[in-house]
């Protein structure tokens, strides 16, 4: 049995999957995003202040996904335990024994133990180095990965499904419809999108769902004119025609017939799409008007680097760790793109 009929897929779009399976440079770079993808949603598991798991008197805890008060391991404060506390340490240890993460730092978490000022340079303990407040740089980094990664991709999502449906309906029905869709489309993409965001975003107080809603409120406009113009093309072929003419709906016509052929070439850019996003999202935490003040953010990371330059760790790990995320999006991309060409 052939690939294609093992998984369900059509001669088209298998064609597709091996010309992409012979980009060698696409495969590879699909295979570590993925990677970097699964370590940054799991970044709670590799960097944490709090154990994986504690044995004590025989018991099994997990106080990385549950909290237990420090009397629960014979402390006598009825608050939260705090695992990095010699005397918490000291008790759990006469009984059982704890496991922490590679990384025994949070996002928030201060390098108090390093007798250097902040920010301090790598050490044994921070393999990155520490903040301008002693946070370590890894865990800020894989925790910011993880936000960017999150934001660009719900952001690339909703924007994507706003443009195709607001370019399906302007080129499939065409006419007075497309014409002023257009007009209000050109007079929307002059607009100066980054300053906008910035002004409106300095109206509201910090919050990730504003910072969302006015990201999307200019960030769908990418897909427009390619769906359309698939639309317009595809809405006079014959098998189109016959449908309407048997009395096909215009909504299962556009569902069943036009849809699946525009998603093909839509899907080859939204590589690009996030890349785009999570570079934005990095330019305005950059600039102060991102995320919360406090959230973990590579834009963060690069103001503290401008601000301590003599402390090039901060900026250095943020560049890099952009460039190899925003690099490994684009040769994907690349790799979609040839293998949804219509002309191979």
């Amino acid at each position: 049995m052939n690939d294609s009929k093992r998984f369900g897929l059509n001669p088209i779009w298998q064609a597709r999957v091996n010309r992409f399976k012979k980009n060698r440079l696409g495969v590879v770079a699909l295979i570590a995003f993925c990677f970097i993808f699964v370590i940054c949603m799991g970044a709670n598991f590799i960097a944490n202040d709090k154990p994986l798991i504690v044995s004590y008197d025989g018991e099994l805890y997990f106080p990385i996904v549950k909290a237990y008060p420090e009397t629960t391991f014979g402390g006598v404060f009825e608050t939260e335990a705090d695992y990095k506390d010699p005397a918490v340490k000291q008790l759990i240890n006469e009984a059982g024994f704890m496991l922490m993460p590679p990384i025994e730092f949070a996002d928030q978490t201060p390098s108090v133990e390093i007798a250097m000022p902040y920010p301090a340079p790598p050490n044994a303990s921070n393999w990155l180095g520490t903040d301008d407040t002693g946070r370590d740089v890894l865990a800020r980094i894989l925790y910011g990965l993880r936000v960017s990664l999150l934001f660009g991709l719900a952001l690339t999502l909703a924007g994507s499904f706003i443009g195709i449906v607001i370019g399906a309906i302007q080129g499939y029905f065409g006419g007075w419809l497309d014409l002023i869709g257009q007009r209000l489309m050109e007079v929307w993409a002059g607009l100066p999108q980054l300053f906008m965001i910035i002004i409106l975003v300095s109206l509201f107080s910090p919050s990730v769902w504003v910072l969302f809603g006015l990201m999307l409120l200019f960030g769908w406009m990418s897909l427009v004119g390619l769906v359309r113009a698939e639309f317009l093309r595809a809405r006079n072929f014959d098998y189109v025609r016959a449908a309407r003419n048997l009395g096909v709906s215009d909504s299962r016509i556009m569902l069943r017939h036009i849809l699946p052929n525009a998603l093909a070439s839509s899907l080859s850019q939204l590589p690009f799409i996030l890349t785009a996003n999570i570079i934005a999202l990095t330019s305005l935490d950059f600039l102060g008007y991102g995320l919360p003040p406090g959230s973990p953010s590579l834009g963060e990371l690069m103001t503290q680097g401008k601000n301590n330059l003599d402390a090039p760790w901060l900026a250095l790990s943020a560049f890099f760790s952009l460039t190899i995320v925003l690099s490994l999006l684009i040769f994907i991309g690349e790799a979609l793109r040839d293998a949804f060409d219509p002309r191979r």
